[in-house]
């Protein structure tokens, strides 16, 4: 039997950010998506996660996800199979970018939540085209579910989040970046520099899509996890 496949979603999002990915490859291996919403630091959330995951797992990350999966790598490498880390970031926020997120929490502690998600997720973050808005709105009912206890919580653990590049110059699995070739959040060029960071990394930007590329271009991104979900364990 494959590992199991974890899948993170990113800030706001849940499993049906991933809902193509599972569809098509539940029929191979387990799959399972876990929230990123348990605690006010990103050490919290991971420790909570290792609790409840199985013994080891493949883990691919997203945004958000994806900063936990790091975490997770960094707390427990021996059982972590492979990871795949999706328009994320490795860094830890500036003092200047942290307090950037100061504006947004007001404004969803005073009932305008709606406001401060399409302050945070802009439409230019997503690819242009006739479905961006489509992908804009899922994202938005995602995000209305979860409401704004969430949201501080979840902006309070990026806000004190580590740098995470010596994990990644750590990392022994198969590994792979992957990133929508507009995502104007988490750009390509972050990404490439994420795949040097990782030993023998795989990097993929997906054409036709931006930040939330399970979404936007769900095809492409599946035959990446596949690709990397078939690596041999040859770092081990």
């Amino acid at each position: 039997m494959a590992e199991p496949l974890v899948f993170l979603p990113g800030m706001m999002c849940d499993a049906r950010l991933f809902e193509p990915q599972l569809t098509a490859l539940s029929r191979e291996r387990p799959v399972m998506v876990a929230p990123v919403s348990g605690g006010e630091r990103i050490e919290e959330i991971a420790s909570g996660l290792l609790d409840a995951l199985p013994r080891k797992f493949a883990l691919a990350g997203l945004s958000m996800g994806g900063i936990v999966a790091m975490e997770i790598l960094r707390r427990a490498p021996d059982r972590v199979a492979r990871i795949a880390l999706m328009d994320t970031n490795p860094l830890a926020e500036t003092p200047q970018s942290a307090s950037a997120y100061e504006p947004l929490l007001i404004k969803a502690r005073a009932g305008r939540l709606d406001e401060a998600l399409r302050d945070m997720m802009r439409p230019d973050y997503l690819a242009p085209g006739p479905g961006r808005m489509e992908v804009m709105n899922r994202f938005l009912g995602m995000a209305a579910d979860h409401g704004p206890e969430v949201f501080t919580r979840q902006v309070r653990a990026l806000q004190r989040r580590r740098d995470q590049q010596p994990t990644l110059r750590r990392c022994k699995v198969p590994a792979l970046v992957l990133c929508g070739a507009h995502d104007g959040l988490t750009p390509p060029k972050r990404h490439s520099f994420m795949a040097e960071l990782i030993p023998y990394a795989g990097l993929a930007i997906i054409d036709e899509a931006g930040h939330l590329p399970t979404l936007e271009n769900p095809e492409a991104v599946t035959g990446a996890l596949r690709g990397w979900l078939a690596q041999p364990f040859v770092l081990q």
